[in-house]
């Protein structure tokens, strides 16, 4: 028997009900798609309960009632979406060049030399929230809910000129058990594994972790309501049996802005994760997450102390994004290869000054050899 279905001449003659139920069954982006599409889904979709759901389901941190409240307080959710689904990209990445960069001059202290003290003391490590969710293909291994900057004890003390550092897992949040034993097994979608050795040969554990995790790390301004995901969703990189032949070592993060805060103008936020194989037998293969911390880093490969840190942090959450992965993996992407140019540019002046050296001082010694042998003749 065939069915027919009449056509619907007019949208209006729809129930509110009915849209509303449409409405709430759409992800984010489908969702704000759908807004433009007529006068009713426009309304409708600026209801925050639509919102909340939303980030609810991509961010499942967002349903506690802390971090519900902080939401409100900084523009409501619909205003969260739009900061933290897109990712930061920054493709203007500066073409230094190793010799470019200034040394401080002696007589002005490294903050004095690095810019405006004044609004360093504006900006509090409490001030910002960490909101960190990890999958594992499409299921949720992890939530956590950082409130400050851990360890921060006033600028004064060693957090101001020490490297910047967070780590998730040695840290007590509000209300959560850090104890770790956030773990994988074949049960969640991974390969089983024999052994180690089967998987040094073939690496499909490795590849099926890549390509199936996905971070998302938010950072919360509270004094200034702004937010922002420092994460690149997806791995940028990574090391098999790093740093023993049990561990997996992924990198995540995002290019940020450091203009008139450091000399390279540009930082690397550092999104490191690891993987430990605590059983690799057959059905029982398991991997333990044993850490996952943030860090900054410079062109030159070292890590931006706290003071700076926190400057850092407060510019990168208005700067560019874009909903482009590959905009975001290419801004990466361009800041390791201008960091590469530095890094041999750096080896080749070095290599050019030993080589001065060593002439310096073969010539040395051939003009005293020459004077004590003159002084002999004569």
């Amino acid at each position: 028997m065939k069915m027919s279905v009449s056509p619907i001449e007019n949208m209006g003659t729809l129930s509110s009900d009915l849209f509303y139920d449409i409405l709430k069954r759409l992800d984010g982006a489908t969702l704000a798609s759908a807004s433009c599409a007529c006068a009713a889904f426009s309304s409708m979709s600026k209801e925050e309960r639509l919102w909340e759901d939303v980030c609810s389901s991509m961010w499942p941190s967002t349903k506690r009632d802390d971090v519900k409240n902080l939401i409100s307080s900084i523009g409501g959710f619909k205003k969260f979406y739009a900061d933290c689904f897109p990712l930061i990209v920054n493709t203007e990445v500066p073409e230094f060049r190793w010799s470019d960069y200034p040394e401080y001059p002696e007589e002005l202290t490294e903050a004095e030399y690095y810019g405006d003290i004044d609004e360093f003391e504006n900006v509090s490590p409490s001030d910002f929230v960490s909101i960190v969710d990890i999958r594992y293909k499409d299921k949720t291994i992890c939530s956590k809910v950082i409130w400050g900057i851990p360890n921060a004890n006033g600028f004064n003390g060693w957090f101001s000129n020490c490297p910047f550092r967070i780590d998730l897992f040695t840290f007590s949040g509000r209300g959560e058990d850090h104890t770790g034993g956030v773990t994988l097994s074949v049960v969640d979608g991974l390969p089983p594994v024999t052994s180690m050795e089967r998987e040094r040969k073939d690496g499909k554990l490795w590849q099926e972790l890549r390509d199936g995790i996905r971070l998302s790390w938010i950072v919360v301004n509270t004094k200034a309501k702004q937010a922002a995901n420092l994460s690149s969703w997806s791995p940028l990189g990574g090391q098999r049996h790093w740093p023993t032949d049990n561990d997996f070592l992924l990198r995540f993060g995002s290019i940020l802005p450091a203009k008139d805060i450091l000399p390279c103008q540009m930082v690397e936020c550092i999104l490191a994760m690891k993987f430990r194989v605590t059983e690799a037998s057959g059905v029982h293969t398991t991997l333990e997450l044993t850490e996952l911390c943030m860090q900054l880093g410079d062109m030159d490969g070292a890590h931006v102390n706290g003071r700076n840190s926190l400057l850092v942090l407060k510019e990168a959450l208005s700067c560019n994004r874009s909903r482009n992965y590959n905009l975001a993996l290419e801004s990466c992407h361009l800041y390791s290869k201008v960091q590469n140019e530095m890094k041999e540019e750096k080896m080749r002046y070095e290599s050019m000054l030993d080589r001065l050296f060593i002439l310096g001082g073969i010539t040395a010694f051939v003009t005293l050899c020459c004077y004590f042998l003159r002084a002999f003749v004569s």
